[in-house]
């Protein structure tokens, strides 16, 4: 699918943009001809390459000892469309990871989030369809909170997903296509880094609601929907991965792996919801099932290929169907659990 093709992934540096770079120099889709991480944040880009110069060669990972004729890095800003159109005049696929994405930080400078989240996207759209770049696939990176949305990110975000739909309608070359899903554990500014330096500091865990539950899924499955929504999305389709839900409360104390640190409740942050949507009920109409997918077909006429035949959701698909006990947890978050108090990770 790759072999010989220019990749750019826009926000590179980020927490998932970094894990796409890492699976794409594995060659698991066929080595590319080169990766471009654009980003506005140079000491990141800096670390990001240190970190490939001092890593040592693994056996999965096959073509990180050639990462310096592989992977380049380019500063600059979605809101500048003059840096967009450089960044993309010679890529064959784009990775639209770049974004602001803290909720409480949307709701305060929400002109900021629509200058990123919007204006980057509609530069990326204007870039490819000015400049006659050779772009084959663009897949955009979406959010739970752009399902039925009550906060600026979540907001922003569904405006993203319309007009990377939109897109495909003036692309007669380009396939755009999206991605959604749920918290990345681990990611840069999800809740499992926050939880586990407040363990680090013996406490409290700080939690918002007892109530609030969230969809979970490791940064490789997140990789994973954004690989499979490349390879095998159709114009104007948005993919969804199956993911576990938990409540945030069982996560904060699986954490803390059974050591006696208190749990306060804080109350709910500026624009946060009590429970997130993958699929609203509205969209199981026009939803199909695709291995472990759900496939969210676009609601514009002329992109739609084929009515789904069966629903394989009567209902709208929420995290308030908690499907992970602290068993199951345990299962999911073991890497990351806290020593207990001989030292070992149980």
């Amino acid at each position: 699918m790759l072999e010989t093709k220019n990749v750019l992934v826009t926000g590179g540096t980020g927490s998932l943009g970094h894990a796409v770079v890492r699976r794409l120099l594995t060659g698991e889709l066929g080595t590319p001809r080169q990766v471009t991480v654009l980003s506005r944040d140079e000491a990141k880009q800096h670390d990001m390459r240190l970190s490939y110069l001092h890593k040592r060669e693994a056996t999965d990972e096959v073509i990180y000892r050639n990462f310096h004729a592989l992977l380049r890095f380019r500063i600059g800003d979605m809101r500048d469309y003059a840096a967009v159109a450089q960044a993309v005049r010679d890529a064959d696929v784009v990775i639209h990871a770049a974004a602001l994405k803290q909720v409480p930080t949307c709701e305060y400078f929400p002109a900021e989030a629509v200058a990123t989240n919007l204006i980057g996207v509609q530069n990326l759209i204007r870039a490819i369809r000015e400049t006659g770049a050779p772009v084959e696939a663009v897949v955009g990176i979406s959010t739970d909170k752009a399902c039925k949305p009550i906060n600026v990110m979540g907001m922003t975000k569904a405006v993203m997903e319309r007009m990377l739909v939109e897109a495909n309608l003036g692309a007669h070359n380009t396939r755009f296509v999206c991605v959604r899903y749920g918290n990345v554990i681990a990611s840069r500014g999800s809740v499992v880094p926050l939880f586990l330096e407040q363990i680090r500091q013996g406490g409290p865990l700080t939690v918002t609601l007892k109530e609030m539950t969230r969809f979970l899924l490791s940064l490789n499955q997140a990789v994973d929907t954004v690989f499979a929504a490349l390879l095998g999305g159709r114009p104007g389709e948005t993919w969804v991965p199956m993911a576990p839900a938990a409540r945030v409360v069982d996560v904060a104390a699986t954490l803390a792996n059974g050591k006696n640190i208190p749990i306060v409740f804080t109350g709910i942050r500026p624009g946060e919801k009590i429970h997130e949507i993958l699929v609203s009920e509205e969209e199981c109409y026009r939803t199909v099932l695709r291995d472990r997918y759900y496939v969210v077909l676009s609601m514009l006429p002329e992109l739609q290929v084929d009515a789904p035949s069966e629903r394989p959701l009567t209902r709208e698909y929420s995290s308030a169907d908690v499907t992970l006990d602290r068993d199951g947890l345990r299962d999911l978050l073991g890497e990351h659990l806290a020593p207990t108090a001989d030292g070992v990770t149980a």
